[in-house]
């Protein structure tokens, strides 16, 4: 891509990262984009990112299919355990988000996605600045894809380094 020159990237294209979670395609990236990455993900059922929160970047998630669970606000009281139950100050709680939701997070939102359903969802995601969650899903493959159990320590490390401050637990079938 030249800067006369856009980006195509057809259907069942792009950079395929995937972990035992989630099947990631790299659509748009840093070296395509100032302004953000864009992924397709595939959130498989029983899947729950947790609730997180980051200080420099936004994001934005549209569901394509299947339904999600989503949070995007700051909890009266952050417990550690169930983000489901959180409700604001102003009353929002979770909510079912279905095709054609968008929920967009500016830095410092608390968020959340889950998969609750029986049935795999898919979400086109973007995240800004790039490349920051670029690298993130990669080394986190690296890390999980080193068999035997994850390696806590050090997926709490990349966390920190790419600014994901985990509030609730990963969880997945």
């Amino acid at each position: 891509m030249t800067m006369t020159e856009g980006l195509l990237v057809p259907p069942g294209h792009g950079r395929i990262v995937q972990t035992p979670a989630q099947h990631v395609t790299f659509k748009v990236t840093g070296s395509h984009s100032r302004t953000a990455s864009t992924f397709e993900v595939l959130v498989p059922p029983g899947f729950d990112v947790g609730a997180h929160v980051h200080t420099r970047s936004e994001e934005l998630f549209y569901v394509l299919e299947g339904e999600l669970d989503v949070l995007a606000f700051e909890p009266r009281i952050r417990t550690p355990d169930n983000w489901q139950k959180w409700e604001s100050s102003s009353g929002s709680r979770a909510v079912r988000a279905t095709p054609g939701t968008v929920i967009v997070v500016p830095p410092g939102c608390p968020h959340a996605f889950s998969n609750p359903t029986e049935t795999q969802a898919k979400m086109f995601f973007q995240a800004s600045p790039p490349p920051d969650h670029e690298r993130y899903f990669e080394e986190l493959l690296e890390i999980l894809g080193s068999g035997g159990p994850p390696d806590h320590a050090a997926i709490e490390e990349l966390r920190a380094r790419y600014d994901i401050e985990q509030l609730t637990p990963l969880k997945h079938r």
